[in-house]
């Protein structure tokens, strides 16, 4: 007796969980056969779509067909054994070798010239339907990507809220996504290291898994997080309208440090002064070593004059000059008090650094405008067009969220004088307790030039600590808001730290003016 197969197929895993084509496929063939006197043997039951190649369960079937394992097979319709010519190529050489192939649901007789062309029509037929879906369903994801919606499943970070709805963060992952992001940009962390901290922090794997160096490659390489989407096969970029994770700048920075430009070094000596201090001379930096017990900072330069300082002598220096910073209590409470009163009076500031924002955000999408049209006359590479736009996305995401978060920047700007009014409370403390790479830190944050020049040692403090050092002895010049310089209030102890603040704040607002100016003048 001839031994027939069963061949039954669902596009997904989830269509064959969930639905009833399997069962509707195989009582359609079974019906055919117990009709025509077929006796199937075995089953072959697929979860997999027919539009490519490749189906394991299929293939094996085939294989196992021109073996003559069996006389031949039982499908439901055609368009379940194959949906791509190649395939039912395939099938047309079994059947020109004599195997039998019925059609549950399509009364074809393929031993014939007509039933053979009528099959082939149809197999022409389902290989143009799956064109058309992939096509229609190729512009829904470019119409999603164009409204600045990631149409695919959220990254890590983020969670999906239905179609056609923006991405939102993750409470329980985003902060230690951006926390990878901040480790890893400032170099402080190998992808392996920062991938095992991950772990024990609770950052898994969607399978579960811990952290892999690869895992947080494709995780920092990966745009979303800063606002722009980019599609990996095909090189283009969008913008998102989802909450960037990361700032961009950040982002960037990331690159750098995976591109090895900014690559972490192994650290042998962690000397507290290590590459600290520069020669003057020769222009640079002192190497610490151990010599008879003690720890010397020399310049290797040949010929150079400087030759040695010991480390004692650089930490006197440093603790003088941290101790004539430091702020009592009570000057800390003042310098706050008038900080709040001064960010009260600034709202005509506010209204000029947001249409800066305005300006500076309306100038680089005209920029964009331009560079679009300039790819569509021809007159760039698609390479270099996309490379351009991708930079160009990156600085108008920036500028939209600093402009969204203007408000923010005056709360902003009142915590970091806090903290510099807080670190320059503690601040000799603090150094006498901290551990090499915080002295380190402590000393990059308070002074700004730190020079040797044979024996003499010189250390800049930067200019709000500066100030705080000063603040007995220099009298500020120029007037400020609702305040006059009388020689009275230059001697007033409390008047020399509400002006030591408007300083401060005024340096603050500037650095904000220069970052938006650079932005402003970008090539693009």
């Amino acid at each position: 007796m001839k031994q027939y197969y069963g061949y039954i197929r669902v596009s997904t895993a989830k269509q064959g969980t969930h639905g009833v084509s399997l069962i509707e496929q195989k009582s359609a063939i079974e019906r055919y056969a117990a009709k025509n006197a077929l006796t199937i043997s075995e089953w072959f039951e697929e979860r997999e779509t027919a539009a490519k190649r490749g189906r394991p369960i299929f293939s094996r079937m085939l294989s196992r067909l021109r073996k003559g394992e069996a006389a031949g097979v039982l499908i439901h319709k055609i368009d379940r054994s194959a949906r791509n010519l190649k395939d039912w190529a395939d099938l047309g050489e079994l059947i020109d070798a004599g195997v039998e192939v019925h059609f549950a649901a399509d009364a074809l007789d393929l031993a014939s010239r007509g039933g053979r062309l009528s099959a082939d029509i149809q197999a022409v037929v389902a290989a143009d339907y799956i064109r058309n879906l992939r096509e229609e369903a190729k512009k829904g994801l470019y119409g999603r990507l164009k409204q600045g919606i990631y149409p695919f499943r959220a990254p890590i970070g983020y969670l999906d809220q239905g179609g056609g709805k923006a991405k939102i963060l993750d409470p329980a992952t985003a902060p230690l996504v951006r926390r990878a992001f901040e480790i890893y940009g400032a170099g402080q962390s190998s992808l392996e290291a920062l991938g095992k901290e991950l772990f024990h922090l609770g950052l898994q794997r969607r399978s579960g898994g811990v952290i892999t160096a690869s895992f947080l490659s494709d995780l920092f390489n990966n745009s979303f997080y800063a606002g722009v989407i980019r599609i990996k096969r095909s090189g283009e970029t969008f913008k998102g309208i989802h909450e960037p994770l990361v700032p961009w700048t950040l982002y960037e920075r990331v690159q750098a440090v995976l591109k090895g430009k900014l690559a972490p070094k192994v650290v042998k000596h962690d000397f507290p002064f290590r590459k600290i201090f520069t020669c003057v001379l020769c222009g640079r930096v002192l190497v610490g070593e151990r010599q008879k017990g003690r720890v010397y900072y020399r310049c290797h330069s040949r010929n150079c004059p400087t030759m040695t300082i010991r480390e004692d002598v650089i930490d006197q220096a440093v603790r003088k000059i941290l101790s004539q910073v430091q702020l009592a209590p009570d000057e800390v409470q003042i310098a706050k008090t008038y900080l709040d009163e001064r960010l009260d009076g600034i709202d005509d500031d506010k209204g000029e650094v947001q249409a800066t924002a305005k300006l500076s955000l309306d100038n680089a999408k005209a920029r964009l405008d331009r560079l679009t049209n300039a790819f569509v006359d021809g007159l760039l590479e698609k390479p270099l067009f996309e490379e351009r736009r991708a930079s160009l996305l990156g600085d108008i995401t920036s500028m939209e969220h600093r402009l969204a978060n203007q408000d923010g920047f005056w709360t902003d700007l009142r915590s970091q004088i806090i903290q510099t009014l807080e670190l320059a409370e503690n601040v000799a403390d603090a150094y006498d307790l901290a551990f090499p790479h915080e002295k380190r830190q402590i000393l990059e944050t308070v002074t700004s030039n730190r020079t040797v020049s044979r024996k003499e040692l010189v250390i800049t403090l930067d200019i709000p600590f500066q100030m705080l050092a000063n603040r007995d002895t220099f009298c500020f010049g120029g007037d400020y808001r609702n305040a006059n310089r009388t020689r009275e209030s230059c001697r007033d102890g409390k008047a020399k730290l509400q002006r030591l603040v408007h300083h401060l704040v005024a340096d603050a607002e500037e650095k904000h003016r220069r970052i938006d100016q650079m932005v402003q003048s970008s090539p693009y």
